[in-house]
């Protein structure tokens, strides 16, 4: 069986990719409007700011007028992103989202950076791990978390042409880029890096990058492990995972969030109700994070490499 390994030459946060891609999308679009609960710098939304005053509002530190101003902008047509950080974006807001976004269908773009464990430092207060399943389980809202710099960037000109609320999630740190540039997009369709015949293992953000490092330990073991990317989380792509998983038996998800409500539990959804078979969810085990570095936060709550690997080695032990 041919296998690609994957490599990298840089390392670029993926919360850049969010600020050039919508400085791309505003460039070519003059009805795209930005706005930012006072956090234009971490965002990376300064250079939409500068080149179209017009079109960037700074609310302050004020995320839930934020989103109804949002709202309210998209009835003349305007296609607004509003940029904070993952918990101000959600759990701060949640109502607005379901009041004012969710329920009404309104085209806003709810633009998330510094998500999951790998905003480090800053501690639990920050580092939410909640935020997919709020976000996926209202009706309509599609939710994407792209796995580095090249494919947020291309995830954000996409959502640009897309009609209907989204929640863009995206990190902090600088992430190995290696995917390719000029691959477009699709919402909604999985991309399979490595095929393989023994497990599937599918990831999402972050945790792809991961995935695809502890393929290589399996691969050592002569273990063929197939990776998929699952960036869409909803609408989830039903079609690759039930063709995997019909070809390998098994399988497990790597998240960077609660394992209670993420892609985990969406992906086992769709495999009890299909092809019952061994699955097992690598995610935090419901708990919050703590202050750290982000590389030693994912290896203390289990996101590494290797407990990825041991973790298929558990599975292929059930199959």
């Amino acid at each position: 069986m041919e296998r690609r390994e994957y490599t990298f030459t840089e390392k670029k946060d993926t919360r850049s990719g969010f600020g050039d891609g919508l400085y791309e999308v505003g460039v070519n679009n003059e009805k795209i409007i930005a706005l930012c609960a006072d956090l234009t710098g971490s965002l990376k939304m300064g250079k939409f700011k500068e080149d179209f005053p017009d079109r960037f509002f700074q609310v302050g530190i004020a995320e839930a007028n934020m989103m109804g101003i949002a709202a309210g902008m998209t009835i003349g047509g305007k296609i607004p992103f509003t940029g904070t950080f993952a918990n101000f974006s959600t759990g701060r807001v949640y109502d607005q989202i379901r009041q004012s976004i969710a329920y009404s269908g309104k085209n806003v773009k709810i633009c998330a950076s510094h998500a999951g464990l790998t905003l480090g430092e800053d501690g639990a207060t920050h580092q939410i791990l909640e935020d997919i399943g709020m976000m996926k389980m209202l009706p309509g809202m599609t939710v994407i978390n792209p796995c580095d710099y090249t494919q947020t960037k291309q995830a954000t000109i996409a959502i640009s042409d897309h009609m209907g609320p989204v929640y863009l999630r995206f990190g902090r740190p600088k992430w190995p880029v290696f995917t390719d540039e000029n691959e477009k997009f699709i919402i909604g369709k999985a991309k399979t890096f490595i095929e393989g015949k023994d497990i599937s293992i599918f990831a999402t953000g972050h945790m792809l990058w991961q995935a695809l490092e502890a393929e290589k330990l399996l691969y050592k073991k002569g273990i063929y492990a197939e990776v998929i990317n699952i960036h869409t989380i909803k609408p989830l792509d039903e079609d690759a995972i039930l063709e995997s998983i019909k070809k390998t038996g098994c399988a497990i998800s790597c998240e960077e969030h609660n394992i209670i409500g993420g892609l985990g539990e969406s992906i086992s959804r769709v495999i009890s109700e299909n092809n019952p078979l061994p699955f097992k969810i690598v995610g935090v085990n419901d708990s919050f994070g703590e202050s750290g570095k982000p590389i030693d936060l994912l290896s203390k709550y289990g996101l590494d490499p290797k407990n990825i690997m041991d973790s298929a080695l558990q599975v292929l032990k059930r199959k």
